[in-house]
């Protein structure tokens, strides 16, 4: 990297699909670090994500990701919110994640749904 830091997914091994998915990674959370990034890597091999393309199964693992860690999303469930009400009122949240993590992508209200 032109700062002279380590990049925060690991760079070598694995199958195609996981290249392709630290590729996406990469692509969509430049400046993720490497613990969340390891763990959003792992979620996205999951098997009930696995017939979808990398780069939409790394998207959906690291929404789910901030979702779990970084919101207060498991709190509301446990308080007796519904499912997509509690994924509304972290959707701020997320984004500001997001974007922490250098990246582009932004969950809508429609996408909670």
């Amino acid at each position: 990297m032109p700062d002279g830091t380590e990049p925060a997914v690991p760079q070598t091994g694995g199958t195609r699909r996981q290249k392709d998915m630290r590729k996406a990674l990469r692509q969509i959370a430049p400046r993720i670090p490497l613990f969340d990034a390891q763990a959003v890597l792992s979620g996205a091999m999951a098997g009930h994500l696995r017939h979808l393309p990398p780069s939409i199964a790394v998207q959906q693992a690291l929404t789910s990701h901030i979702r779990h860690t970084a919101t207060e999303y498991d709190t509301l469930l446990a308080e007796g919110y519904d499912r997509d009400s509690a994924r509304h009122f972290v959707l701020d949240d997320i984004n500001d994640q997001l974007a922490d993590w250098g990246s582009g992508l932004r969950i809508a209200e429609a996408d909670v749904e």
